[in-house]
């Protein structure tokens, strides 16, 4: 399956977020962003630069946008900025600190901005390499770190499990942003507007060649 049929099929299968007001807010001061001023609000500029290959590697261009034309970027930097609690944002700092370490450290390389596409993508793809059982697995461990760090510990979560779970979070941000822009909404899904008529038992492929409605 192509990833233009994926996105269209895909639903909001990522249920930790909600269209809010807040979030449709975000979502439209993101789509006027000039990539070339752009710098983040919540990562580091380098982490900005990190971000902004990683979501390409995800969603690269193909016959329909990259992550990176429809500002995936800027939205997801500003999402953690303005909607995630302190201790979410503290965890995606610390996940996303121990999958660059390993990209420096496999490519040989002392700073973040000169990480390549090349080398972001092996971290990637070894980082989301499991299995649905270790998968599981992994969520637990995730699950018991967080609960001693509700309850005032300092754990240490295990550096593989800490790049499974900032890969997977950001994958799934990645791509509930992308179905959100306006351009994907509107251009790559079902789009309409104003409803029409209502038919109860409609062949899909039928009334939307197969596409995932926008809205």
């Amino acid at each position: 399956m192509d990833r233009r049929i994926a996105l269209k099929n895909i639903g909001l299968s990522f249920g930790y977020i909600v269209a809010t007001p807040t979030i449709i807010s975000l979502v439209q001061s993101c789509k006027d962003q000039n990539v070339v001023e752009w710098t983040p609000s919540f990562l580091t500029k380098e982490e900005g630069s990190v971000l902004y290959k990683l979501v390409d590697i995800i969603l690269p261009k193909t016959d329909t946008p990259s992550a990176t034309e429809v500002n995936v970027h800027v939205f997801i930097d500003k999402y953690a900025q303005e909607i995630m609690e302190p201790k979410q944002q503290a965890f995606f700092k610390m996940a996303m600190n121990k999958f660059t370490s390993k990209a420096l450290k496999d490519s040989g390389k002392e700073k973040l901005e000169d990480l390549g596409v090349e080398n972001l993508e092996a971290v990637l793809a070894d980082a989301l390499k499991y299995t649905k059982e270790d998968e599981l697995k992994n969520f637990k461990v995730i699950n018991d770190y967080n609960t001693a760090i509700e309850a005032g510990e300092t754990p240490e979560l295990e550096e593989g499990v800490s790049r499974f779970a900032f890969a997977t979070n950001l994958r799934g941000l990645a791509i509930w942003s992308y179905k959100t822009s306006e351009k994907v909404g509107e251009e790559v899904l079902a789009y309409l507007p104003v409803p029409g008529e209502y038919i109860g038992c409609g062949d899909l492929q039928t009334l939307t060649e197969g596409k995932a409605w926008s809205i």
